[in-house]
């Protein structure tokens, strides 16, 4: 296997994870914030060199090799290829805005130490590929959020129920399927209850009530750090599609395609903002699940694709949320609100990243939502136009949205609404990075084509995942 020339997979994860450390010995919220903006910059750097390294060495897949990491686990454990390249990016920019957004007000109730040990395991999970450290990370990643919950007194009691059954059915399904044999029926069984631990930490319906309760109780840059990654979708594609059969899979999309509409619904009859982007982001991923389950490559590259949109735009959504709740508390969508004239910087980012995630033309979503819906229709009809419903909703959902929080009579105020400095900075790098991977599409489109028709062959390869009455013919 190919190697990277630096260490990025293995530094990029320690960075985050010695800065919370770093941290801990600072006492002033504000002194801590800037080191923790710092930290998360330099992470970010990090894994956009592991890109720029990967594609210079035009391979599937590559390690790097650090003593350290080399003594501590198998070399192999932590790889980056072309499903998780743009995601490890992805991941660390999330973060980056997120505390880069964080008002100096809110940094003692949101967790800057928790925010970074989150980074360093979801940076861990999206490079690693063997089965059961992969199963460790993502349990231990569901530790953070259930401590800042106990840490504001707030009732835990519907996350440690749905993350108690995760965990539950992901180390049993993965235990029992290594003592079956895997070309029997007896591996059914085990595959159902990996296949449902993935779908509730997607939050498919009706699994995802605990993504709700989260965005209810938590802080909102918790909830947005933990669920705009879509770990559940990587959980999917590592664990469930080399393994499960076509029939399960159109099943398993036909399921996530029901909770993109049903949570478009949702979503535009919420009267509380934090409500309202809970389901949009819930419609969202679901329509991601539905691409990458369909195992076509037309199909797939949409998804892939618009993973990365949904999780850019719906971030950028959620943070201008956030700004605007840390200056008016709860946002009700039951009144409009006026906001357009003191914060006019924010209102057209709320617009342009609510439309970004429906896939509006000239943004980084526009090819993806049209690749998913030729590759849904290429496998069946009503599935793409289920799809149109679904981006339909949101888009309404969207615009009611914006209506209610910057439109109507304007209310004055005696705090100053305007954004600031971090806030506009923020704000200015994802609105350039949705608008150039929407005018220059190509590089990264290409890119996740490659990924997908690499995944499609591998899974074609596994004799698990072919029906013996309707085997595949490769192409020559």
């Amino acid at each position: 296997m190919p190697e990277l020339r630096f260490p990025w997979i293995e530094v990029s994860i320690l960075v985050p994870m010695f800065g919370a450390l770093w941290l801990h010995f600072i006492s002033n919220a504000e002194r801590s914030l800037r080191h923790c903006v710092v930290i998360c910059a330099a992470t970010f750097a990090l894994t956009v060199g592991e890109l720029i390294d990967f594609v210079s060495l035009g391979a599937f897949e590559a390690h790097d090799h650090w003593l350290f990491l080399d003594w501590l686990f198998n070399r192999d454990i932590f790889v980056v290829d072309e499903l998780s390249s743009y995601q490890l990016p992805l991941v660390a920019l999330i973060f980056l805005v997120t505390v880069l957004a964080t008002l100096r007000t809110k940094a003692p109730r949101f967790s800057l130490k928790l925010a970074l040990v989150s980074e360093s395991l979801m940076l861990a999970t999206f490079s690693c590929r063997e089965s059961w450290t992969l199963i460790l990370l993502l349990v231990v990643s569901t530790i953070p959020p259930y401590l800042e919950l106990r840490q504001r007194e707030r009732c835990t009691r519907i996350y440690r129920i749905h993350m108690g059954a995760f965990v539950a059915l992901l180390v049993t399904g993965w235990a029992w399927m290594s003592m079956v044999d895997v070309h029997s029926s007896a591996v059914l069984v085990p595959g159902a209850f990996l296949t449902t631990a993935c779908l509730l930490r997607a939050g498919i319906f009706p699994l995802h009530l605990w993504m709700t309760d989260l965005f209810e109780k938590g802080t909102f840059g918790t909830a947005i750090l933990f669920t705009t990654p879509l770990v559940g979708a990587y959980a999917v594609m590592r664990l469930i599609l080399p393994i499960a059969p076509s029939w399960a899979m159109q099943s398993i999309a036909i399921l996530s395609l029901f909770t993109a509409v049903y949570a478009g619904g949702m979503a535009l009859v919420q009267r509380e903002a934090r409500r309202m982007f809970c389901y949009l982001l819930l419609s969202q991923s679901s329509l991601v699940l539905v691409g990458l389950e369909l195992v076509t490559p037309i199909g797939m590259t949409g998804a892939l694709c618009l993973w990365v949109s949904v999780g850019m735009s719906l971030t950028g959504f959620g943070i201008t949320l956030r700004c605007i709740e840390a200056r008016i508390s709860r946002i009700s969508l039951a009144d409009f609100h006026g906001l357009y004239q003191q914060m006019p910087i924010l209102s057209g980012f709320f617009l342009l990243t609510g439309l970004a995630s429906i896939g509006f033309p000239a943004t980084v979503g526009f090819v993806g939502m049209e690749l998913l819906i030729e590759g849904a229709v290429d496998v069946y009809p009503l599935v793409g136009s289920m799809v149109v419903i679904a981006a339909a909703l949101n888009g309404i959902a969207v615009l009611f949205a914006y209506f209610r929080i910057f439109t109507g009579r304007h209310n004055r105020t005696l705090i100053p609404m305007h954004a600031r400095p971090a806030e506009k900075f923020a704000v200015l790098v994802l609105s350039l990075l949705i608008l150039g991977g929407g005018l220059y599409p190509q590089p990264g489109v290409a890119s996740r084509y490659h990924a997908a028709k690499e995944l499609t062959r591998q899974r074609q390869s596994n004799p698990m995942t072919v029906d013996p009455k309707h085997p595949v013919h490769h192409e020559k």
